[in-house]
């Protein structure tokens, strides 16, 4: 017997089957990919982001007051009731470290202002203006220079006289030469590119020129130095008030608590050891946060 022969039902020709490229990532994921990968840029973020929360909400910490004291508990070491321990009254430590972020990031803040403003407007003008003008603010620039700015910090405070807010236009006064140079240095660049020359010859009035063409493309690498002397100031701010020229007594500056703790290192080490290592914390994580925003204006360059 013959097998029976069967076939099979065509199924015609293939369609071809249409492959779409993977859509290429955002800029946002991007930078979240970049951030995953870098764990200790993401531990600086959360570190100076719980900070800022402290300086303006630090009734989410803690719920002690900061100048009220214990006798019974005086010089308590760090235990889950004072986390900080206590100082030479029994107050407790962590809750004045929290307070204290006010005043000390107040005084930072308007300290890295004055320099940014007063510097990058003296380096603003004298790079786009040049000539006499440029070699007159240089000049000025120069003689800021000479002096070491905690010397030129001092100078001021004690003319002024002490306070938080005396202390942060010191700081601020003494970082703006720093800013003057690195803005000038910026606008040199930004000058003789095409786009300001076209600007300026299709007849832009120099203040639309300044403003819309030259000072946003200058600016990217003064705020990265705007981030790290925010470390700088930490540190001036808190030496100052180390020497007694901040806020004067109880408020819980972190440069006070640091001098507080001086006479007492050799039994109760927590009172300025705690406090130090929260503001050496702080400038090493606003330092990581500079060089990470001075690597994404390097790449877009």
């Amino acid at each position: 017997m013959s097998e029976a022969l069967t076939t099979e039902p065509s199924a015609g020709p293939e369609q071809p089957q249409s492959t779409l490229p993977p859509a290429p990532p955002t800029r946002r994921s991007r930078r979240v990919r970049r951030l995953l990968h870098r764990p200790g840029l993401v531990l600086s973020l959360l570190f100076v982001a719980v900070v800022l929360l402290a300086a303006f909400w630090p009734d989410l910490f803690t719920g002690r007051d900061p100048l009220r004291g214990t006798p019974a508990e005086i010089l308590s070491p760090p235990s889950g009731r004072h986390w900080f321990g206590t100082d030479e009254l029994g107050r407790d430590l962590y809750a004045r470290v929290v307070h204290g972020a006010a005043l000390s990031l107040k005084a930072t803040l308007i300290a890295v202002a004055v320099a940014f403003v007063v510097g990058g407007g003296l380096g603003l003008v004298a790079g786009f203006a040049g000539g006499w003008v440029e070699s007159v603010l240089m000049r000025l620039v120069d003689v800021l220079l000479a002096v070491p700015g905690l010397f030129l910090s001092l100078a001021v405070v004690a003319a002024l006289g002490p306070g938080t807010v005396h202390v942060a236009l010191a700081v601020g006064l003494a970082g703006v030469a720093g800013f003057s140079r690195v803005m000038r240095a910026e606008v040199l660049r930004v000058r003789h590119t095409v786009y300001v020359e076209a600007a300026r010859v299709s007849g832009v009035r120099w203040f639309a020129v300044l403003g819309r063409h030259v000072l946003p493309n200058a600016a990217g690498p003064v705020l990265a130095l705007a981030t790290l002397d925010l470390g700088t100031a930490v540190l001036s701010v808190s030496a100052l008030s180390f020497l007694g020229y901040g806020a004067p007594p109880p408020a819980p500056e972190w440069g006070t608590l640091i001098a507080d703790g001086r006479d007492y290192l050799a039994d109760a080490w927590w009172v300025s050891t705690l406090a130090g290592l929260t503001v050496a914390a702080l400038v090493l994580a606003v330092g990581r946060l500079s060089r990470a925003l001075d690597d994404e204006n390097a790449a877009q360059r």
